[in-house]
């Protein structure tokens, strides 16, 4: 049927849970559609809101749309659109940020309510109504599953390359009934190529031909470079000391301009035979992929540029050998994060002088994003690296600071802090080497001196030596840049 028709089936106040993750497999035709008839009740008056469950972050065909005319009641776990992030900050839109791993485990066992509808796009479907995943899994099979409901979008848009990539599990179950998942490298496949579906609770099925949103990512400036050169030469040195082997371990990458950038610089520098247990393949894991510097990626979903989406579909047999999709309750997994030796490597907002990190609020009350997958892999990767510039803004604000306004990853999963400044390795320092090790290594000069004096002066008030602080000042930063637009 037609995107309005199906969008006539989704009842005010319901639960959708819609596929998509990082701007790829989300549905195209229905959420537009949905927005529009919402857009024309509240014309008359009528009020019409829904929640939205997805993997992660969609698009503003979808995220957008809904939220532009007011019709999202509840949205978790992840978004990054900014009518989004300005309804949940001005409080007009309640979200729920969660692990990435849980999300499913959450809506299994009952913790977030019913789900009415699941709207999923896949790729094809097959004659025994098994469906072709798309460019994402994310949450997909436990939407099938878990809803009353299903609509299908079918995108003749995506590859029909991408059958085959993908290795969907139908072995988790929730406590106690849960067995090892027997992944013991990247490149294990332990599940189906398709997704399973119930077709009597199939209500409509939609097709589209669009392409995935593909935002390009920008060339890596002089600051990427830099930290990229940090991260380079800090592996050199595990090597060198026998602390990771000469291919290092499977790689985890958030998504942004400075991860790629990193990425990048992984292609260029001495390393091969890498391999890649991830959430989001951006444009740096494909070229090393193309180049041979990666043999193998596991993933949940692509994040790439218009130019890289063009390569993989021109090349996608090529890529299809290389690379697996799994659904995010593996791809983000800790029990495989953990056995497999994850490298993890993602951003930050600010991160203060004892290693505590903020990843996900603007001066502690304003949403961002959310922790997204990042929280997954830090607390149980091998290694967890944290990037950023050391201050935004042009200046104004200092991504090291003394207290963070906001904790999503504490000192205790912090191992490596990078700036453009220089690398703090926090493995194995209390909390006052730690402090040194953060401000001297990777604190802007111009802030490199005031955090000095707020550490010193902590470390004399009596207080405490285990983490100086001073109450009343910890936040000063924060409270400063508030009122007079500067920290």
């Amino acid at each position: 049927m037609s995107a309005e028709a199906a969008a006539q089936l989704i009842p005010n106040g319901c639960t959708v849970g819609m596929s998509g993750f990082t701007g790829a497999g989300y549905p195209k035709a229905v959420p537009k559609a949905l927005a529009s008839r919402i857009e024309k009740l509240n014309e008359v008056g009528e009020r019409f809101k829904i929640n939205i469950w997805t993997g992660a972050s969609t698009a503003p065909e979808l995220d957008g749309e809904l939220a532009k005319v007011d019709g999202i009641n509840m949205r978790l776990p992840f978004q990054s659109d900014p009518i989004c992030r300005a309804k949940i900050n001005d409080g007009t839109m309640d979200y729920i940020d969660i692990h990435l791993s849980e999300v499913s485990q959450y809506a299994w066992s009952g913790f977030l309510g019913k789900m009415n509808i699941a709207l999923v796009e896949v790729s094809g479907i097959l004659e025994d109504g098994r469906l072709i995943p798309s460019s994402a899994i994310g949450n997909n099979k436990t939407w099938l599953e878990q809803a009353d409901h299903i609509i299908l979008e079918v995108n003749s848009g995506q590859s029909s390359g991408l059958e085959g990539m993908h290795d969907v599990y139908y072995g988790t179950a929730l406590p106690p009934n849960r067995k090892p998942i027997m992944i013991t490298n990247p490149t294990d496949r332990i599940g189906e190529k398709y997704l399973q579906c119930d077709l009597s609770k199939v209500i409509a099925v939609v097709e589209t031909n669009a392409p995935d949103r593909n935002s390009p990512f920008s060339a890596p400036d002089e600051v990427s470079h830099r930290i990229a050169g940090h991260i380079l030469d800090f592996f050199k040195r595990e090597i060198e000391i026998g602390r990771l082997p000469p291919e290092l371990l499977p790689i985890q990458s958030g998504v942004g301009n400075i991860p790629n950038a990193v990425l990048e610089g992984l292609d260029a520098g001495p390393f091969r035979n890498l391999t890649g247990f991830t959430e989001v393949i951006q444009d740096g894991m494909l070229k090393m992929l193309k180049s041979g510097t990666m043999t193998a990626v596991s993933s949940t979903a692509f994040s790439l540029s218009p130019a890289a989406m063009q390569e993989l579909n021109d090349n996608i047999d090529f890529y299809r050998e290389r690379i697996i999709l799994r659904q995010q309750d593996i791809s983000n997994h800790p029990e495989l994060i953990r056995r497999l030796g994850v490298i993890a490597m993602n951003g930050l907002i600010e991160a203060d002088i004892y290693g505590n990190v903020n990843s996900t609020h603007i001066m502690g009350s304003r949403m961002m994003n959310g922790i997204g997958g990042s929280g997954d892999f830090a607390r149980n990767g091998y290694l967890s690296i944290f990037v950023t510039p050391s201050t935004a803004k042009n200046g104004t604000i200092s991504a090291i600071v003394p207290m963070v306004s906001h904790v999503d990853h504490t000192e205790h999963d912090v191992k490596v802090v990078v700036t453009e400044y220089g690398l703090a390795d926090l493995r194995g320092l209390s909390p006052r080497q730690r402090a040194l090790k953060i401000i001297n290594n990777c604190a802007h000069p111009d802030f490199r001196p005031r955090l000095l004096d707020y550490f010193e002066r902590a470390c004399a008030s009596g207080r405490g030596m285990h983490t100086p602080h001073l109450l009343g000042e910890a936040l000063s930063w924060h409270q400063r840049y508030e009122e007079t637009g500067k920290m």
